[in-house]
């Protein structure tokens, strides 16, 4: 029997990551009965999605960091893809080696990811080099967003903005919506769809629906966090009903 203790560096208003993170690594205990895990968080505050509080809250996200290594987990991320792509293209690089340096200065080594490098990084590993998103956030976020993934050499065909600029009403979205949203979204000739390209927008129900619904791999940024913290703990990449990037396919393949 062997436990890993899972921290999350969160938006003090989020309240998706800490349910869909734990929904899915606790779904593989039918899979891999002798894991267990523990689920550990430490808050930034942030109520509105706003560059001005995004700053702030990253500028946060160093204490939090060290109050996770308090706990010793075995692996950290940091929580919210667009505090990240708000402060420039491939920040999620600068802030995880800071964010680590952090770390180690407690005299400790704790693996730091970041979800906006996880699902960058989960799109080159399955070569999805084109892709189409849904994000809550208002279009000029959203736009943020396409340039910070097409920088990284993926392009964005097409997306659609609810227009959520509350975070507290972002994690209130009804994740069924997202099978309508998807059928709206341009996905033709792509090689996958984000169906939630931020950690507050509930999608886990939807994500398996939604790939069997259009027949192309669907993912969302806690998809790509799943399969990075995953990655980092050297364990295998499945997950019941999450999708293909959680099937165990690129493993297999």
């Amino acid at each position: 029997m062997k436990t890993y203790r899972i921290g999350q560096i969160v938006p003090s208003s989020n309240t998706t990551m800490e349910t869909e993170i734990p929904a899915m690594l606790l779904s593989r205990t039918e899979l891999y009965p002798q894991e267990r895990f523990t689920f550990h968080s430490s808050r930034m505050r942030m109520m509105s999605v706003t560059p001005e509080e995004l700053k702030a809250m990253d500028q946060a996200s160093d204490r939090c960091a060290v109050e996770l290594s308090d706990a010793r987990c075995d692996v950290m991320a940091y929580a919210c893809l667009v505090a990240i792509m708000a402060q420039g293209n491939g920040y999620h690089r600068a802030s995880q080696r800071r964010l680590q340096d952090t770390v180690e200065q407690q005299g400790i080594t704790i693996p730091v990811l970041s979800s906006a490098g996880a699902l960058v990084d989960t799109l080159k590993a399955f070569s999805f080099n084109k892709i189409s998103i849904v994000t809550p956030y208002m279009k000029p976020l959203t736009q943020r967003v396409i340039e910070y993934i097409e920088a990284e050499d993926i392009t964005v065909q097409d997306s659609i903005s609810l227009e959520v600029a509350d975070n507290l009403e972002v994690g209130l979205l009804d994740p069924d919506n997202l099978l309508n949203h998807v059928q709206r979204l341009d996905h033709h000739d792509v090689d996958a769809v984000v169906l939630s390209a931020c950690v507050q927008m509930p999608s886990l129900p939807a994500i398996q629906r939604a790939e069997d619904l259009i027949g192309k791999p669907v993912l969302s940024a806690s998809v790509a966090t799943v399969y990075q913290m995953l990655k980092t703990l050297g364990l295998d990449t499945r997950v019941p009903n999450a999708g293909h990037v959680l099937s165990g396919a690129l493993v297999s393949a």
